[in-house]
């Protein structure tokens, strides 16, 4: 292999348009923390980008080298390209790159544990833990059917407030409220992606929940989450500002066009553009939102 195609491998196998449900999170925080305290520490802001960052590689490639290894991506798969599935990349060597980036989110973290103590320490390490248990170990959460609640605890909830509070050295309520908005448009995702899959991981006993449940409900799924961070949206009227209710509604379009795809469409590989639209639905909401509190 030729080093740009290596290069061209591993850019593959980053899977970099999943960033926008590590980098979205990190931004509504800190923009939370801008309108609810008034400060913003950018040292925080930058090491939580590249630890979050990090991690979501870190996960990807775990995942693409455990779910080749048992059977999940085959040549069945509708899904966009997999570097060891593909042969590109041998699996071990995914894996260890996946260990690398784990290292360099540590790194990014130890500058949060200085500032945040260590219950900031406990949450990263969890989801140190976490980027490898979502498809690997004994008990892989995304075989378990808990790949969703992962999500929307470790992509929203968590996430944000942490983020929130590296800057403004407290907990609030009202940081979980962005944390479900974000989580929800991260779970749109996830949604999407198994409905597209159902097929395939009912036959490599990938217990997503359209596998369990059946593509109707993932499909309900699918519409929940992506409408549930407008409804919510309606908090920041009150709490924070009408901008950050109002400017996120610019991506309800975006989620409309998902939610009436998944329910015309049967799962296949045309869910790869819907799938797109679920990112894009957060990447403008997230955005917008953080807009929102900056105003």
């Amino acid at each position: 292999m030729t080093a740009r195609n290596a290069i061209g491998a591993w850019f593959l196998a980053l899977r970099p348009k999943t960033l926008t449900a590590a980098l979205v999170p990190v931004a509504v925080g800190t923009g939370l923390a801008r309108a609810t305290h008034g400060v913003t520490d950018w040292v925080v802001v930058l090491c939580a980008l590249g630890g979050a960052a990090c991690i979501q590689i870190a996960t990807n490639l775990f995942n693409d080298a455990i779910d080749f290894g048992k059977g999940s991506d085959t040549e069945e798969r509708v899904g966009p390209m997999r570097v060891t599935q593909a042969g590109l990349i041998s699996p071990r060597t995914v894996m260890l790159g996946g260990v690398i980036f784990l290292a360099l989110a540590t790194l990014c973290g130890i500058p949060l544990i200085v500032k945040g103590g260590w219950l900031v320490a406990g949450v990263g390490a969890a989801s140190l833990a976490c980027a490898y248990v979502y498809t690997g170990g004994p008990a892989p959460l995304a075989y378990r059917g808990l790949g969703d609640l992962f999500v929307m605890i470790f992509f929203g909830l968590v996430a944000v407030s942490v983020t929130h509070f590296l800057h403004v050295g407290v907990f609030t309520p009202i940081s979980l409220v962005a944390g479900v908005q974000v989580g929800s448009w991260a779970v749109t995702l996830l949604a999407v992606n198994n409905l597209r899959d159902v097929e395939t991981d009912a036959k490599a006993d990938k217990r997503t929940l359209p596998v369990r449940f059946g593509a109707g409900f993932g499909r309900i799924e699918v519409a929940v989450s992506a409408l549930l961070p407008f409804a919510l949206g309606a908090v920041w009227w009150w709490e924070v500002s009408p901008w950050a209710t109002l400017l996120p509604l610019a991506a309800l379009p975006l989620a409309a066009l998902v939610i009436r795809g998944v329910h015309v469409d049967a799962p296949g590989e045309i869910y790869n553009r819907h799938l797109a639209r679920a990112a894009a639905t957060q990447l403008v909401g997230g955005t917008m939102l953080t807009v929102g509190f900056w105003i």
